[in-house]
């Protein structure tokens, strides 16, 4: 019975300890936090930081708003305290791009500055200066000065720079004041003119106004930017170069004159007709080096014509230099063009090709010079960056490649991509671009002038006539080999001059590989267009056969069965039964 009564209390005990773990621990059972109140407490803790959150975003709001109203406060007073208000940057140009705004007031501050170093060192050696000329001479002055300081204080201040590859437009002024062209401009603009009413009316005093010579130089970079010809600027410029030396040459040789004396000897200038002008020919013959100049006497006028010749040989020498490499720039092309057409010329009169066929590669090669100025377009567009030759092309084809009836629907991306693999090729009159029969394996897009589809039995029937814009050969790109299916259905004729763009068949299928979907829209439509060009009497072999057509026609009796058949008609059978 003891062993009994252990065994129970040992199970109510075992149950006890199931239901309850710490019924049987000697120590306190450990307090149980309700949930609730866990709840309660992540609540509260997260209402706090919201708050404190709150007041900090509060505190950034009101310092940020104190700091606004303290700029305003003291653009307010800084616009107060100047005499010329801020202009609005909205008209003024960017720095990348060729203004015409800008580049047209760079002509103004371009013609100041020539006023000022042409005419200065004219006004200083010649005796240009009366008290009847000197009203005008002021005037003009003034008007230059004017000129720059608008320049320097309107427009230079808020050009837009790049920074960083970054288009700053915020610290214009800040930047310009703190460049070097901000000090040259400052100095050139001192009015040291005012000396005059101390020391007299001469323009030495305006010579620090030729330090201004960026502006030239920048207006001189930007006109090239939007001519179409360039090449005719910098001939010109080259020449006012010449012009100006023998400017500056023949002002040296007045005063040289002035110095040994007018008339003294028969080197110097005699004082006879126009002093500018005698004294500009004599600058032409001695910087040019043409000769027949009197004799220099003094040691002074040997000298001086030494140095004339010295550096006549070095100045001509080089502006010629400098002429012939903008002219040879500017002929590059035609240069290539005709190394081109000789050396093809050549080859073929190497291998005695007919001249019919040298006469129409002559005429190809005029053509193509004369319509494009160039041999291969895609030479050019290869040394362009990507994005620009998207845009070239986009502008050119892309109207016309949705149009094409084939393609709607497509990825527009990929669009763009077969407009990256478009070549241009011309067609002489009369020339074949498709012939019947041949394996189809380009798409071709008018680009300019006009081709027939023409058949009969000397391809003198015109069926159509497609010009500019039209595209033909494009279910071609589509068909495959099997059956003959790519080959070619009619001939295509150029009529007159045509220049075609080309898409093959291996362009299309890279490009198709990254555009899956694209391709399932182009193989239905390819479908689609191959059965409405196909004849309307035809029969396909995809229509659907109905009927006992379904189980074709019923193969011939054997010949072993077709004997028994006659041996039972004609009774020969039942003879043998009735013997047996």
């Amino acid at each position: 019975r003891s062993v009994i009564k252990k065994l129970r209390e040992r199970n109510e005990f075992l149950k006890e300890k199931a239901i309850d773990p710490y019924a049987t621990s000697p120590e306190i059972t450990p307090p149980r936090v309700a949930k609730e109140e866990e709840e309660r407490k992540k609540a509260e803790e997260a209402a706090k930081k919201a708050e404190e959150k709150r007041k900090k975003d509060e505190e950034k709001r009101l310092e940020a708003e104190k700091k606004a109203e303290e700029e305003r406060l003291a653009e307010e007073a800084r616009r107060k305290g100047k005499i010329l208000p801020d202009i609005s940057c909205s008209y003024v140009p960017l720095l990348l791009s060729s203004d015409r705004r800008y580049i047209a007031w760079l002509s103004v501050v371009a013609v100041a500055y020539n006023y000022n170093i042409w005419l200065s060192p004219a006004r200083l050696a010649f005796p240009y200066h009366s008290e009847t000329a000197n009203p005008f001479w002021i005037f003009f002055d003034v008007l230059s000065d004017v000129v720059n300081v608008i320049d320097i204080v309107v427009w230079q201040p808020r050009l837009q720079f790049v920074k960083a590859g970054d288009i700053i437009v915020t610290m214009t002024k800040v930047h310009y004041r703190k460049s070097y062209r901000f000090k040259t401009d400052i100095f050139s603009i001192i009015p040291f003119d005012l000396l005059s009413l101390h020391f007299g009316f001469s323009t030495i005093f305006r010579v620090n106004r030729f330090i201004r010579i960026e502006s030239f130089f920048e207006f001189s970079d930007r006109l090239e930017s939007i001519m179409a010809k360039a090449y005719i600027w910098r001939v010109a410029r080259t020449t006012g170069y010449l012009l100006y030396m023998l400017h500056l040459n023949a002002c040296a040789y007045y005063v040289a004159s002035v110095h040994q004396g007018l008339a003294t000897t028969t080197w110097v200038y005699d004082g006879k007709g126009t002093a500018y002008l005698r004294c500009y020919y004599f600058a032409v013959r001695s910087l040019i080096n043409i000769g027949g100049l009197p004799e220099p006497v003094t040691l002074f006028e040997i000298i001086f014509q030494m140095t004339n010749f010295f550096i006549g040989v070095f100045v001509f020498s080089s502006l010629i230099g400098q002429m012939r490499d903008v002219i040879g720039a500017a002929t590059a092309a035609q240069t290539y063009f005709r190394a081109s057409m000789d050396g093809c010329v050549a080859y073929m009169n190497t291998y005695t090709i007919p001249k019919l066929v040298q006469n129409r590669v002559r005429t190809w090669y005029n053509y193509t010079w004369a319509s494009q100025g160039m041999l291969d377009e895609s030479e050019l567009l290869e040394k362009m960056p990507l994005v620009m030759r998207i845009a070239i092309a986009v502008d050119i084809n892309l109207a016309t490649f949705q149009k094409i009836q084939l393609f709607q629907g497509c990825d527009q991306q990929m669009l763009v991509d077969m407009l990256l693999r478009l070549k241009s090729i011309i067609y002489l009159p009369g020339d074949f671009v498709v012939k019947k029969g041949d394996i189809g394996k380009e798409m071709y897009v008018i680009k300019s002038g006009a081709v027939q589809v023409v058949g009969g039995p000397d391809n003198s029937i015109v069926f159509v006539t497609l010009k500019a814009g039209c595209v033909f050969g494009e279910i071609s790109l589509l068909q495959s080999a099997k059956d003959g299916g790519n080959r070619r259905t009619a001939n295509v004729r150029a009529y007159g001059f045509a220049n075609l763009f080309v898409l093959e068949k291996k362009d299309l299928f890279d490009i198709l590989v990254h555009y899956p979907e694209s391709q399932k829209v182009l193989a239905k439509k390819g479908r689609q267009l191959v059965k409405s060009k196909a004849p309307a009497g035809a029969a396909t072999k995809e229509e659907k056969q109905k009927g006992l057509a379904l189980f074709g026609q019923r193969p011939p009796t054997p010949k072993l069965f077709k004997a028994f058949g006659n041996l039972r008609k004609s009774g020969l059978l039942d003879n043998f039964r009735g013997i047996s």
